[in-house]
């Protein structure tokens, strides 16, 4: 059966329903793929780099010569995983680095089984020329802010649960912004797979907030680096333009959940992660933190890093932010932040 090649708004529409399939080797899809992507290498990582050697040194047609010695054994196989993983569906979207011949070979192979398959034009690369378009756009955001332990992670949630349009980029980054964020998550991805989800996502809110009439997307107030991970500058420009809600939360209450949240990890990880910050905390507040820890007084360490955090945020929260409404939510159940947010945003901006 044979295929045909689709651009990259067709491509996304239908990845929603459709498997996506990449055949790029094992190390390019690592580095960073589209994320509902399945890997299906042609080629493996010493196979590629020899074909690509090959066509710098002696021809194209001799590096096919190659491509082809090692695809031909692989057919069988690459049918049978894609049996496997695929034998309920009927289409099947398949792309490689620039939509050449890796792709036009697995979409020959696959068509022919029987599937109806559909390339990318211009493959990933297309993919990637899009996703920093995507930056470029202008998004409707509205930002919630706090100082640290505010429960705005938390609040997003019930905000979508609720209906409300979200993008949680703590979740997408992999990180919760502190140095205490990465604590019981595996290693951040990719400055460009981060880019990846997040364009997604600013797609999907934006398409989801238009079909359900909503006025904002809702986002974290967050630094514009997080953990390893940068913002694109584009974005964090629209979030400093953005309504930025500065949600006051008690201290104690904000206490309580730091250390709920984090006094429980290894006391190794805990002062490896103050140590990150002991230029900024200072030598004396290092030592009393630090020493805190090893005597198992959690609280009396967070109670520091809790001080600290909100004097950064004091200083750096507000800077080239346009707009900063401040919200008392302090006598309000935490159950029921999110409703009330929603009604005074819808009253007073």
């Amino acid at each position: 059966m044979p295929f045909q090649s689709v651009s990259w708004e067709t491509f996304i529409a239908q990845s929603h329903t459709w498997p996506v399939i990449d055949v790029r080797s094992p190390n390019e899809y690592t580095h960073a793929h589209i994320p509902s992507a399945y890997s299906l290498p042609i080629f493996n990582n010493e196979e590629r780099h020899e074909i690509g050697l090959t066509y710098k040194q002696k021809s194209s047609s001799k590096a096919i010569q190659i491509g082809l010695d090692y695809f031909g054994p692989k057919m069988k196989s690459f049918v049978l995983q894609a049996e496997q993983l695929f034998s309920c569906k009927n289409e099947l979207l398949i792309h490689c680095w620039r939509g050449g011949m890796r792709s036009e070979a697995m979409c020959w192979l696959l068509g022919l089984y029987g599937w109806k398959v559909y390339q990318l034009e211009g493959g990933y690369k297309s993919f990637r020329s899009w996703v920093l378009q995507q930056f470029q756009q202008s998004y409707p955001l509205i930002v919630l802010g706090g100082y640290t332990g505010s429960s705005k992670t938390e609040l997003l949630q019930q905000l979508s649960n609720v209906g409300e349009v979200v993008v949680d980029l703590e979740q997408i980054a992999g990180h919760k912004g502190s140095a205490f964020g990465n604590l019981g998550l595996p290693p951040q991805e990719s400055a460009e797979q981060f880019e990846n989800k997040l364009a997604l996502a600013l797609h999907h809110a934006e398409r989801l907030r238009i079909v359900n009439h909503k006025k904002w997307i809702w986002v974290e107030g967050e630094s514009q680096r997080i953990g390893q991970l940068n913002i694109p500058s584009a974005v964090y420009q629209q979030m400093k333009s953005a309504p930025n809600l500065f949600m006051y939360v008690p201290f104690d209450e904000r206490l309580e959940k730091v250390v709920t949240e984090y006094g429980n990890h290894e006391k190794e990880a805990l002062v490896h992660a103050v140590m990150r910050i002991r230029k900024r905390l200072g030598g004396l507040y290092t030592k009393e933190v630090v020493n805190f820890l090893l005597e198992n007084k959690v609280q009396s360490a967070f109670h520091i890093l809790l001080s600290y955090y909100d004097r950064f945020y004091d200083r750096s929260s507000k800077d080239g932010v346009s707009s900063t409404y401040e919200i008392r939510v302090d006598e309000i159940p935490f159950r029921d932040r999110a409703a009330y947010l929603i009604d005074w945003v819808q009253k007073n901006i």
